[in-house]
């Protein structure tokens, strides 16, 4: 046992079990939990798992991370076949305080929430993978997290898949980085994973961690590799099956199992996401539905709450789609994060976020965006249009409801474009909408002739985002609807996100429930944010 515990840090555990296993990953054929109680009184079920056998005997680890300060006791049982065949002596250990925050949850349509109650909004871009076999060899994630970390992101999205984090796929592919394996989990990915959350829990990072890639549920496009395959011995004809089958699903839970008991004690995981762009599977072949719309909605109703069931910290549960619904997905009550993923149609981000909070009344995110979908077109030739739409994504999802701001899918091209430093902009804005509101916002409306104008107050403080997208510079006024009924003075400040300078703009004042104020020569395609406090 970890000889020192304290709240929000991992303690490891370690039990001997007098016997071998033909398989100790099948959870019904033998399950090691750790049952505790926290200081205030809650039940706790945590899944151990298997770390290695050895004549006659096994060892096993339990891997926890206290939410609560103070005295906890707990056992182990051990299950065979389903049936409870053993349990241990209780034990105890004390938790000391810490000032760390501990694990994301959300809260609300704007933010997620720690379990210290520190409000926190997602800033950041998918890094799905590191380089494959023929890619430049620097692109690691030592590599790109210390960039987003060095530019005041926070946040991430990630896939295990045959060349990333392989840990369900016996073939790999693409990949000099990883090895095929006959193991239950891929060594090679396990390895790996343990390396980047270690590497995430010194950093200031946040993690989004797709467990299923639609390519590996699509005939000759992945499924052919894919342990769940008929044909590689497992349980699942053909994808539908996989969906449908018990075995099937009896099989992947086994495998959330493991995820949990391995990485689930990191507060830098902050969400489990099923699938990305399940509607690529369901739906593949000129829009032809292969896979019963049903069939993968009960798949999620079931699975989600099985994973809250085994994961004692409520980690977030979401899956993601590209761009077609799936029917009763993102109403059901289990899955905590609505996700869809937008390319070619950005101008569109603030609309839908309010459209789909509003229709499902739970939070929602871009998962994905960018200018282009298309990877066989040459990006150079409209790599100023891809930065400016790099930069409006996030200044859209930053000025509307959502947890975690648009997520960029070209990491690669964008980190050879310098455009990384941006997030310094945008997290600068996103650290003082926070301390101003305690994590509270109210949108509010704006205006501002052939400009895009957005504002939201948080605490007694406006923030605007003007955008000039009109072709032609923009002169006039921004006009916002404020709540204060009697007049009242507002300092104003100018901040520039490409030189992360401000400009005092002097005093306005609140006249009938409203602000005006002017602003000059704004270039096309240029940005500007505006905040307006009471005090200087």
């Amino acid at each position: 046992m970890t000889e020192h515990i304290s709240q929000y840090d991992k303690a490891e555990f370690r039990i001997s079990v007098g016997d071998t296993f033909a398989q100790p990953y099948d959870s019904r054929l033998v399950a090691l939990n750790m049952i505790l109680e926290s200081p205030s009184g809650k039940s706790l079920f945590l899944p151990a798992y298997n770390e290695a056998q050895r004549e006659g005997s096994s060892v096993w680890k339990a891997c926890f991370t206290p939410q609560e300060a103070g005295e906890y006791s707990y056992h182990f049982e051990l299950i065979r076949n389903g049936e409870e065949i053993d349990i241990s002596e209780n034990g105890n250990f004390a938790a000391s305080a810490s000032e760390k925050d501990g694990f994301l949850h959300t809260d609300g349509f704007w933010t997620l929430r720690f379990d210290s109650g520190k409000p926190f909004r997602g800033i950041g871009e998918n890094v799905s993978w590191e380089a494959r076999a023929w890619e430049n060899p620097k692109w690691t994630y030592d590599y790109f997290l210390a960039s987003l970390s060095g530019n005041n992101a926070n946040f991430f999205r990630v896939w295990m898949c045959p060349w990333n984090f392989p840990v369900a796929w016996p073939e790999v592919s693409s990949t000099d980085r990883y090895t095929s394996s006959e193991e239950y989990f891929n060594p090679s990915g396990i390895k790996r994973l343990d390396e980047v959350v270690q590497m995430i829990d010194s950093m200031d990072l946040y993690m989004m961690l797709a467990i299923n890639h639609h390519g590996g549920f699509i005939e000759n496009r992945g499924w052919e590799h894919n342990r769940y395959n008929a044909a590689n011995g497992g349980p699942a004809a053909n994808p539908a099956a996989f969906f449908a089958s018990p075995e099937a699903r009896e099989m992947f839970k086994n495998q959330l199992r493991y995820i949990v008991a391995r990485w689930g004690c990191s507060p830098h995981i902050a969400a489990w996401e099923f699938f990305n762009e399940v509607d690529n599977a369901v739906f593949y072949g000129q829009d032809s539905i292969i896979i019963p719309h049903q069939a993968v909605t009960n798949w999620h109703k079931e699975m989600a709450a099985y994973l809250k069931s085994i994961d004692p910290y409520d980690h977030i549960v979401t899956t993601s789609v590209s761009h077609r619904e799936i029917e009763g997905l993102y109403a059901l009550e289990e899955l905590d994060l609505n996700q869809m993923h937008v390319y070619k149609r950005t101008k569109q981000i603030p609309e839908e976020i309010l459209m789909y909070t509003e229709k499902y009344q739970k939070p929602f995110s871009w998962g994905e965006f960018g200018y282009e979908w298309d990877w066989n077109k040459d990006f150079s030739t409209f790599a100023d249009e891809m930065d400016h739409d790099y930069r409006i994504g996030l200044w859209y999802g930053l000025f509307n409801p959502t947890p975690i701001l648009p997520m960029t899918w070209w990491w690669e091209f964008f980190d050879e474009r310098s455009m990384t430093t941006y997030f310094k902009s945008v997290a600068e804005i996103n650290d003082q909408m926070l301390e101003a509101g305690g994590g509270a916002f109210e949108k509010t409306e704006a205006h501002a002739g052939n400009a895009e104008a957005y504002a939201v107050k948080c605490g007694k403080t406006y923030f605007v985002y003007l955008l000039n997208d009109s072709g032609r510079a923009f002169n006039g006024d921004v006009e916002i609807t404020v709540s204060e009924s009697e007049t009242t003075d507002f300092f104003v400040k100018a901040f520039d996100p490409d030189s992360r300078e401000y400009q005092d703009r002097g005093k306005t004042a609140s006249q009938n429930g409203r602000i005006v104020f002017s602003e000059k020569d704004l270039e096309n395609t240029l940005c500007k944010v505006f905040i307006l406090s009471t005090s200087e």
